[in-house]
């Protein structure tokens, strides 16, 4: 028997997330004022108060989310437990509370990867969208078919592909030809995992290379492998191989089980990796963390 904490990426954002810890809790705070100062301004103000559109922006909520997310354990007080994983953007606040990276240096990868990603595709020409209700293997051979790509395999029938605008398009109305019970468009300003996001990750690259990542003090269940990582190359390398590759949510929770692990708890903003955890197997209790 074995626990994980998890950690999620973008969507489970929400303005004010925080607040509370930030105002009565020391250890919290200190993890907002570092991530202010490595940015050079005010992020907690926009995550304490918005506005929303200015929060969502990738370049922003990437780091924010991370932020919350390492203030709410760090309030918690409590221990790691053998593995840590994160959904996405995820990872790098899985390896932040790990100790491979310090919360600062975890801040400046991900506006650095926000902004990667938005420079790699101009406002409008790509496109992340939700299936839901489909085989991933049939919807794989219809993105293969438009020029698009899975994104997040998250759950039995939710799938999210990603890239060109028009790709994806093409791939919704194939997939509810197909048999998908519904196929949406989500608010995302980039596409994110997908072929047209190289340019970020050659960017990442070079990133990564000037950061001083440790190893983590436990392992963690890689996006890129679905396996337990803790050598320093490789995890450098499953990083950069995110941007343009799909997050394997649902075969990652499936290995952990396989591992041994039978409690996963959520750490950070929203409740979705809880969610996923119930609907991919029964062998694993989700909770959130209790603060």
């Amino acid at each position: 028997m074995a626990s994980i904490f998890v950690f999620p990426g973008q969507g489970a954002q929400s303005v004010g997330m925080g607040k509370d810890l930030y105002e009565s809790n020391a250890a919290a705070r200190a993890v907002f004022d570092e991530v202010d100062s490595a940015l050079g301004e005010k992020l907690s103000d926009i995550i304490f108060n918005g506005p929303a559109e200015t929060l969502t922006l990738t370049a922003n909520v990437q780091p924010a989310i991370m932020a919350t997310s390492i203030a709410m354990l760090r309030a918690s007080g409590v221990s790691l437990p053998e593995f840590v994983a994160g959904h996405s953007l995820g990872e790098y606040t899985a390896l932040c509370a790990a100790g491979a990276l310090s919360v600062g240096d975890a801040a400046k990868l991900l506006r650095a990867r926000g902004n990667a990603m938005q420079t790699a595709v101009p406002v409008g020409h790509g496109l992340t969208a939700v299936v839901l209700g489909m085989d991933i293997e049939a919807l794989r051979k219809i993105c293969d078919e438009n020029g698009c790509d899975v994104a997040n395999d998250n759950s039995t029938g939710q799938v999210v592909i990603s890239g060109a605008k028009e790709a994806v398009e093409s791939a919704m109305a194939a997939a509810k030809e197909q048999g998908a019970k519904r196929a949406m468009p989500l608010a995302l300003s980039v596409p994110v995992h997908c072929r047209i996001q190289q340019p970020a990750a050659d960017a990442m690259a070079k990133a990564l290379e000037s950061v001083n990542i440790k190893t983590p003090s436990v392992p963690l269940i890689s996006n890129k492998t679905c396996t337990p990582l803790t050598d320093v190359n490789e995890i450098k390398n499953a990083l950069v191989y995110q941007m343009t590759h799909g997050v394997r949510w649902r075969e990652s929770v499936l290995n952990m089980a396989e591992l041994g692990i039978t409690e996963m708890i959520e750490v950070g903003p929203g409740s979705v990796l809880t969610g996923l955890c119930s609907r991919i197997t029964d062998k694993i209790t989700a909770k959130k963390l209790e603060i």
